[in-house]
């Protein structure tokens, strides 16, 4: 029978406490409740009985001290108020649960300086492994410093040049190639882009194009919106077609006013785009803003293709044609290979790209006349 609180006091019950209900000494409950050493069947079971008899819970830290292991997994988003992390994060736990293991989540909202800070909190409640977004696709020190340490990473999104870690993103470059392809398909000329491109860490946006031309770009180690702008660049090249700077908005500030100044720029040239590719969630519905505004119609107006679907797209007639990222399974993907490196799995460090799906929801149409 479970012990009530009042059999056994209001303090917190302890190894000791299990071992003496188990008639053993606490080392040897120790070993069994830590899950180390040897003990008989006959003890195991006598000090699994006494410890749920009395409501016993493990201090993971402790047993961490002891084993080197808190089966726990630190996880670092870059914001976990996006749609894009809660369906990553949902998969990461629901595989983590399965194996007996705990997550540890913290937020870095994109920024270097808290991403130091999340992941030295982590590192010191020693989780077993750290699943991470990463600011710095370039040094990462931090992380370097984690793998040195023992400390397995796995990364998601995107990667970290010359990191020795596991990733899993989102097949990006080809996905947008695709989506351009299938406006180009449908007789699109001038097709616009809305993405997130800060400075690129080699340059602007000439600097990036030139490298596109000399094919000294390494797709993987660029920043999703990055490999998303060289999906776009790659369709117009394998379709004969010029690029016309004009046509991509540039939206160096991650924000939503930037998005939609860009879109507005854009959708008021001259000789304005008769389709629209925007690379994100946020680009999206800044973009839906201002076709709204300007009183366009999708698509007799405006073809538009949107990189990650999200929910008002399929309530909208016609509905909004996405490229649809298997969020869950990244954070699946990324929780098996986490969870493989910490029993010890060695070999080479592997990245991962999964394959979007495409919802046409009928937002596509051939060009109609400016």
């Amino acid at each position: 029978m479970r012990a009530t609180m009042a059999d056994r006091g209001t303090g917190k019950i302890t190894i000791a406490d299990v071992a003496k209900r188990a008639g053993v000494s606490t080392a040897t409950a120790g070993r069994v409740l830590g899950g180390y050493g040897y003990s008989r069947q006959e003890i195991k079971d006598k000090v699994r009985q006494a410890a749920d008899e009395l409501g016993y819970r493990p201090n993971l830290l402790a047993r961490g001290l002891i084993t080197g292991k808190t089966k726990t997994i630190g996880v670092v988003a870059g914001d976990i108020q996006s749609p894009f992390y809660a369906s990553i994060l949902r998969g990461i736990a629901d595989v983590a649960r399965n194996a007996g293991f705990g997550v540890l989540l913290t937020n870095s909202d994109e920024r270097l300086d808290r991403e130091l800070e999340a992941v030295q909190l982590l590192r010191e409640k020693q989780v077993d492994g750290l699943i991470i977004a990463p600011c710095d696709p370039v040094a990462s020190p931090h992380l370097h410093a984690a793998i040195h340490d023992g400390c397995p990473v796995v990364l998601i999104d995107r990667i970290v040049e010359k990191l020795d870690a596991d990733s899993v993103a989102v097949d990006n470059r080809t996905a947008s190639r695709d989506a351009i392809g299938r406006l180009i398909a449908a007789g699109h000329r001038r097709i616009g882009l809305v993405a997130e491109l800060e400075r690129w860490q080699r340059g602007g946006l000439d600097q990036f194009m030139d490298a596109l031309e000399n094919g000294s770009i390494d797709p993987l180690a660029l920043f999703p919106s990055w490999q998303r702008l060289y999906g776009y660049l790659e369709a117009h090249r394998d379709a004969g077609l010029p690029v016309d700077r004009a046509l991509i908005g540039r939206v160096g500030i991650y924000s939503a006013d930037a998005a939609r100044m860009e879109t507005r720029r854009m959708l008021q040239l001259p000789e304005r785009p008769t389709a629209l590719f925007t690379a994100d969630g946020l680009m999206s519905a800044a973009a839906m803003e201002v076709i709204t505004t300007l009183n366009l119609h999708v698509p007799t107006d405006l073809s538009l293709i949107c990189f990650d679907d999200l929910d008002w797209m399929s309530f909208l007639k016609p509905g909004i044609t996405a490229v649809v990222q298997p969020l869950t399974e990244i954070g699946e993907t990324a929780a098996r290979l986490i969870l493989a490196r910490i029993e010890g799995e060695d070999g080479e460090r592997r990245h991962l790209a999964v394959q979007p799906a495409f919802a046409e929801r009928g937002s596509i149409a051939a060009p109609g006349p400016l």
